[in-house]
């Protein structure tokens, strides 16, 4: 695939670089074009440096939005005739001080990426875990593939983050459609509350699926 990146921060780097070693064609987009050219030549294997714009025209499959919650919808409605057609990955968290989730009761982060850029096709994934999480190789855990929830409204977008989602080690979980885009965000708010606030394992709340229906 040929894959526009939106952003040059912790995440850009993380999931470009599998998806770069998974021998897919990635630009590097940044308002910054020296910090984009740095990524890129960092990262290697034939990644290229571009502004905003050229990443998402660059783009053709799939545009990631690595985006702060604050700049993505802008950055998304100035990009939107860039992005007609394409699948737009959202991977942000609207999550505050205090671990307070920023749309609470208006429309999730994803929504908004959406109503930004209509003719895009939004789907959100890896907002879950910490970049250093993507950064492992593969990130693998007691001997299970991460999973990774995957939510949109077009199954061919779909498919080709579930193909991503692999390409990083993880395997996609379907999550259903966009509109369950806000409980991955509501959820990873509880999560970084959780981690961050109360040192506590997140992980450890839920039972296995064995027991997760009641009684057996």
């Amino acid at each position: 695939m040929r894959i526009g990146v939106l952003g040059t921060g912790n995440m850009a780097d993380a999931l470009a670089t599998h998806w770069a070693r998974a021998g897919h064609q990635v630009a590097i987009g940044g308002r910054d074009p020296h910090r984009a050219e740095r990524l890129a030549r960092r990262i290697g294997g034939g990644v290229q440096s571009a502004g905003l714009r050229a990443a998402a025209e660059f783009g053709q499959e799939v545009v990631l939005a690595a985006l702060p919650f604050e700049a993505g919808a802008d950055v998304a409605r100035d990009l939107r005739a860039s992005l007609q057609g394409k699948v737009l990955l959202d991977c942000s968290n609207p999550v505050g001080p205090g671990f307070r989730l920023l749309t609470q009761g208006g429309s999730s982060a994803a929504q908004r990426l959406a109503g930004a850029a209509p003719g895009a096709h939004v789907v959100k994934a890896f907002n879950l875990c910490h970049e250093n999480v993507w950064r492992m190789r593969p990130p693998v855990f007691g001997g299970r593939p991460l999973a990774v929830p995957v939510c949109g409204d077009d199954e061919t977008a779909l498919a080709r983050v579930r193909e991503l989602v692999r390409d990083v080690g993880g395997e996609p979980v379907a999550g259903g459609g966009l509109e369950r885009a806000g409980l991955l965000e509501a959820t990873a708010a509880l999560f970084i509350s959780l981690w961050v606030g109360e040192g506590a394992d997140a992980q450890a709340i839920a039972p296995p699926l064995t027991h997760a229906a009641g009684p057996l």
